[in-house]
């Protein structure tokens, strides 16, 4: 979109608006609550009125209309206005910046006026965070070709993923963005979660710079990961998709295991075992933790597998059987693995110019064990 230099603020819509966004400061006006319930990836927190004082103007509107909240928001924003000028000048290098609120209305609509006192030339958002919103849910609710990697926990997903990406395929690392492995030991060496609605807001600003045109490799999920949750809509896409799933033995998993997660504190682990408890079993679970409190961290990562194992499982059998391709492997190397499924995937078709025709090949085995990574 080619920038028109505006003498005051000029409305953009949500398409427009994001492309600009990386190239020109992006202001959120709203409150540091709101903010930090979900903002735009990038976006600095510059508002007009803090949690407190939003509250105060919103009451004031309720009470006495829009006139007396008007006069109410500048009596509370007024002594601060040269700190927010000065933040906005601070944060941008050029003239230009973007400006958002809750709905593109009068927080958006002062701030830019504001900036525009110091000689700044604000684009706002129309329809504010709100059409953002829409926009972000809307992009990640269309079907894209996705090819989903499954397989058993401690099969290495995630670095057969990354192995993937290294050998030129496009790939997305949802647990990365939700700052969770995925199971009741998740969230150990991770950094805090997002909120669901920012998750969605960080996946978006990785989507978007993919090549539709193109397959994009995805881990196997469940509908949350730790406390996130993926959009609906996005997850059903992922368990509609083709998934490759690698399985292997218990003996083969679980040295990986042992060196992903021996390290973290006894007391961490045996807290992410107590989560599992009533679906290991007491018995189990106590024997779990007893291994733990041993070193015995071999024998521990075979007992939780008997409950991911089973819980894959059934994970898998609920998809269409017609999309189910399992890769049976008898080594826990990545890179081997990643190369097994890349021949596989080119052998039958699944990538786009590979194989002789993009016809989905079923493999079915009797009795898999399988779990979630």
């Amino acid at each position: 979109m080619e920038i028109i230099s505006p003498k005051v603020s000029k409305r953009i819509i949500a398409s427009d608006f994001l492309n600009l966004c990386g190239t020109l400061p992006l202001i959120d006006t709203r409150s540091p609550a709101e903010y930090m319930a979900g903002h735009i990836p990038g976006a600095i927190n510059n508002y007009l009125f803090d949690n407190s004082q939003r509250e105060s103007v919103g009451k004031t509107y309720k009470k006495s209309g829009r006139t007396e909240a008007v006069l109410e928001g500048l009596r509370l924003a007024g002594p601060e206005l040269n700190v927010k000028l000065n933040m906005a000048l601070k944060a941008s290098s050029g003239k230009q910046l973007l400006v958002y609120c809750w709905r593109g209305g009068m927080r958006s609509d002062s701030m830019a006026w504001l900036f525009t006192q110091g000689g700044l030339e604000p684009f706002i958002l129309e329809g504010g965070y709100k059409a953002y919103r829409n926009y972000v849910l809307g992009e990640l609710a269309v079907k894209r070709k996705m090819l989903i990697l499954g397989g058993m926990t401690g099969t290495g997903k995630t670095d057969i993923l990354k192995i993937l990406s290294e050998r030129g395929e496009q790939t997305a690392d949802l647990e990365q963005i939700a700052s969770h492995r995925g199971s009741a030991f998740g969230s150990l060496g991770q950094g805090s979660q997002p909120t669901t609605e920012h998750f969605a807001n960080l996946l978006y600003n990785v989507w978007r710079e993919l090549d539709f045109s193109k397959e994009i490799w995805l881990e196997d999920e469940s509908r949350n990961i730790g406390t996130v949750f993926l959009p609906e809509l996005f997850w059903q896409n992922m368990h509609d998709s083709p998934v490759i799933a690698v399985i292997s033995d218990i003996k083969t998993r679980v040295p990986r295991l042992v060196k992903d997660y021996s390290g973290f504190p006894r007391e961490e682990l045996i807290a992410s075992v107590q989560r599992i408890s009533k679906r290991l079993g007491g018995d189990r679970a106590a024997d779990a933790i007893k291994a733990i409190h041993a070193g015995d961290f071999s024998k521990a990562a075979e007992i939780t597998l008997s409950y991911y194992d089973k819980t894959y499982m059934y994970s898998l059998n609920r998809r269409d059987p017609s999309r189910i391709h399992v890769l049976k492997s008898e080594t826990g190397d990545a890179e081997r693995n990643a190369e097994m499924v890349l021949d596989y995937v080119r052998e039958k078709g699944l990538l786009s110019g590979s194989g002789v025709n993009q016809q989905i090949y079923l493999i079915r085995t009797t009795k898999v064990i399988g779990s979630r990574d």
